[in-house]
């Protein structure tokens, strides 16, 4: 029977292949999604891993949690110094980091830190050492720069445009391993060099401006700040030894990357700095809200994808009936010299199941091919690495696939024994 099947696909190999591709696109669309959404979800969680708990100014929890975590250029309100000031001498912090944005260069956002959040970021860098002096700068695993290159930094993004700071030239002295995370794309400065070169010198200073101005914002909030202010730029001694010790009197900043000691502390942390005036937020439950729209989405798509798949469906099996119908006189002859009715259903659903089998095989490859370069190119825009890959649910999946296959096979199969093998010889 099996000869009989592959020769007689052999013979119409125009028209199975045509209903194997089009088969193989509409089960690559729903393995496309499937696999897709699960990298984006998993990816995105292993990302804001290393974020226990994050502090900024009251505001938007999902645009804090974007902008520290994944480095979203937006613009940020600050909150006052003293805040970072107080997280760092809480017996209840194992780490308490600033960060600053709103500077770039060569397309790689510069962030001001300190050299604990590199530490927990990478324990052991690849190349070089740490940051010891404001001119200094450690870069992310990802960013095309040398040990020894000179960084001038840029207002704003590669893409929004910006002057180029004359202040400071950074200089490279090492490089991070690989996080998975969006600060592979970043290069690491001092925080107070940032502070410094846009002119912010402490708190008295911030309040003044507060005073007689509107709140300024980081993000391309350097840029906006630099803007409002009159370009308030500063000065930055470049050989000027590092200092991370902060006190009540720190310029006002967008965020702070916190380690609580214990899972109770960053309960606690979180829900006193929920105020009116500063916003305390775990990563992970913004990225579950994140995924329900993201789930939502999927749900969507698959509906798209479900319906190309009914519709090519019943248009191959609409082909393959007529199919069946200009072949009766091949199954009439059949029938006439004594072939089994199990053998001539047998043939029929045979054929096309094989289609269908083959059709969903290569759509599942599609879809993986996809997922893959969707993914890499998502990696390369912003470093978090998207892992694309089956699970055990899938299986549910591609089984589904194939019953609705065996299924289907069966209707033009039943067709081809409507009419009598004489009739069918008379045709």
């Amino acid at each position: 029977m099996m000869t009989f099947i592959l020769a007689d696909l052999r013979r119409f190999w125009s028209g199975a292949l045509a209903v194997v591709v089009l088969i193989a696109l509409s089960i690559a669309l729903s393995v496309t999604v499937t696999l897709q959404e699960r990298a984006v979800r998993l990816g995105s969680a292993r990302a804001a891993e290393k974020f226990d708990l994050l502090v900024g100014a009251a505001g938007s929890e999902t645009q804090l949690a974007l902008s520290a975590v994944f480095l979203q250029p937006a613009p940020l309100p600050l909150m006052e110094g003293a805040v970072l000031a107080r997280l760092a001498g809480d017996p209840r912090v194992e780490l308490a980091a600033p960060v600053g944005f709103g500077d770039s260069a060569y397309g790689f956002p510069i962030v001001g830190t300190t050299t604990k959040l590199i530490s927990a970021l990478s324990p052991s860098l690849t190349q070089g050492v740490l940051f010891a002096r404001l001119g200094e700068a450690v870069v992310g695993s990802d960013v095309s720069l040398s040990v020894g290159a000179a960084i001038k930094p840029m207002h704003g993004t590669a893409e929004t445009g910006g002057e180029t700071h004359t202040a400071i030239a950074y200089k490279v002295t090492g490089r991070m391993g690989p996080t998975g995370t969006a600060w592979d794309r970043a290069i690491l400065v001092p925080i107070r060099a940032v502070w410094q070169l846009h002119g912010m010198h402490g708190q008295e200073h911030h309040d003044h401006e507060h005073d007689e101005a509107e709140p300024h914002r980081a993000g391309a909030q350097d840029q906006g700040h630099d803007r409002d202010h009159g370009h308030a730029h500063g000065q930055v001694d470049a050989d000027a030894p590092l200092d991370e010790q902060f006190d009540a009197q720190a310029p006002g900043l967008p965020a702070v990357l916190v380690k609580p000691k214990t899972i109770a502390d960053a309960y606690r942390l979180r829900q006193e700095y929920r105020t009116g005036a500063t916003l305390g937020v775990f990563p992970g439950e913004v990225l579950t809200r994140l995924y329900a729209t993201l789930g939502d989405a999927r749900s969507l798509l698959l509906a798209i994808a479900l319906g190309t798949q009914g519709i090519v469906i019943a248009a191959i099996v609409l082909v393959t009936v007529m199919h069946v119908g200009s072949r009766r006189r091949q199954i009439g002859a059949l029938r006439a010299l004594g072939a089994p009715v199990r053998s001539i259903v047998g043939i029929v659903w045979g054929e096309l199941f094989i289609l269908f089998a083959v059709g969903i095989a290569l759509g599942i490859a599609l879809g993986y091919v996809a997922a893959l370069a969707i993914s890499a190119r998502l990696a390369v825009a912003t470093a978090v690495r998207l892992p694309v890959g089956f699970a055990l649910d899938d299986a549910w999946l591609i089984g589904g696939f194939l019953a609705v296959a065996a299924l289907i096979s069966i209707v033009p199969a039943f067709s081809a024994l409507r009419s009598s093998p004489a009739a069918a010889l008379r045709a």
